[in-house]
């Protein structure tokens, strides 16, 4: 049986409208929806996950700052920046939101390794790493067994941003990107790369399922 999965890549999108046609989009799925996957880029935003007070420094007031329904705290999505939205029925693929969690940075973490890249986690701080620089953050929204947003990895884009947060609610973490680790890769070589990763570690979950 095929897991019962669509890519889809949606170029430059503007952040609440996405949020907001996720939310509709998980709220009218059935049963038998299959689940999406939906690759994009953000114009340039700050976003504050449910339980977030934190607010950014003075210094980018050009960039809008929004809440969020994902879970974690405030991070900067913008161009060169891979953003996965994982619109999956957790209950059919038979998993929890921690092993969802481990599934994402696993796959970051494999994709970053086709690159040549050394990324590991860190506990208490989901995410994936490279030299103790975040190079990609994860936030979730879980409805009635099924979840919405996802992960973001920095490709190649601007980092400067980051500099007027404290990103994912963590005073002074550094943040890193592909480009800024030396390599030459676009947003979609590394939409590419995930799309391949992901469909077989979920058929792999829908298999042990079955």
């Amino acid at each position: 049986m095929m897991l019962p999965l669509e890519f889809r890549r949606l170029g430059t999108r503007d952040y609440a409208a996405t949020v907001a046609e996720m939310r509709d989009w998980t709220c009218a799925r059935g049963s038998q929806t299959r689940d999406e996957i939906w690759f994009l880029e953000h114009a340039p935003v700050y976003t504050q996950g449910v339980s977030c007070s934190e607010s950014v420094r003075a210094g980018d007031s050009e960039i809008p700052l929004l809440k969020s329904d994902r879970g974690g705290q405030i991070t900067y999505h913008g161009p060169g920046q891979l953003v996965a939205y994982l619109l999956l029925d957790l209950r059919r693929l038979g998993l929890g939101v921690r092993q969802l969690v481990s599934l994402i940075e696993a796959s970051l973490i494999t994709l970053l390794d086709e690159f040549g890249l050394d990324a590991v986690t860190k506990p208490g701080a989901p995410g994936v790493y490279v030299d103790g620089e975040k190079i990609a953050a994860l936030g979730l929204r879980v409805r009635s067994g099924c979840c919405y947003h996802g992960l973001s990895l920095n490709v190649d884009g601007n980092l400067d941003p980051f500099s007027r947060i404290n990103p994912c609610g963590f005073s002074g973490l550094r943040v890193t990107s592909m480009k800024a680790q030396g390599l030459a890769v676009t947003v979609g070589d590394a939409a590419d790369t995930l799309e391949e990763i992901l469909r077989v570690r979920l058929s792999a979950e829908m298999a042990h399922k079955i």
